[in-house]
């Protein structure tokens, strides 16, 4: 397993993370399998999604912002409870096939980590499986 570090800097972000990808992979020497990305935190999540245009990020900030407002009436007192529904609907993981050493990814897709309760440091696991 390969652990990767990220130091998030706004209170809602959107990181890509395929450098943290390619590291793994490539340190695995794993040609042919699966990867999971994993979230170890209950205020972040893992998603994949377009990479090609900056806005889809603005965008998903945006929708983030509608779907599990910030300033809503949350039994949970730590100020945080939006984060926490929004990392349950994102998800905390994604499974990506590799072959011959790549991730199988769309053209326009790439590895986000998307932090909701930030700025902090947070941790992503990566399992690289296969021969």
């Amino acid at each position: 397993m390969y652990t990767f570090n990220i130091k998030t800097k706004d209170r809602f972000e959107i990181v890509n993370i395929d450098s943290f990808i390619r590291e793994a992979i490539e340190s695995s020497g794993v040609h042919n399998g699966a990867l999971i990305v994993f979230c170890p935190h209950t205020t972040g999540a893992i998603t994949i999604n377009e990479n090609g245009d900056p806005d889809v990020k603005i965008d998903m900030i945006s929708a983030f912002n509608r779907i599990s407002p910030e300033l809503s009436e949350y039994r949970h007192f730590e100020g945080n409870s939006h984060a926490h529904v929004l990392s349950s609907l994102v998800g905390a993981s994604e499974h990506i096939i590799v072959n011959n050493g790549k991730a199988v990814l769309g053209t326009w897709q790439s590895v986000y980590f998307c932090e909701f309760d930030g700025p902090r440091n947070r941790k992503i696991h990566i399992k690289v499986l296969g021969q």
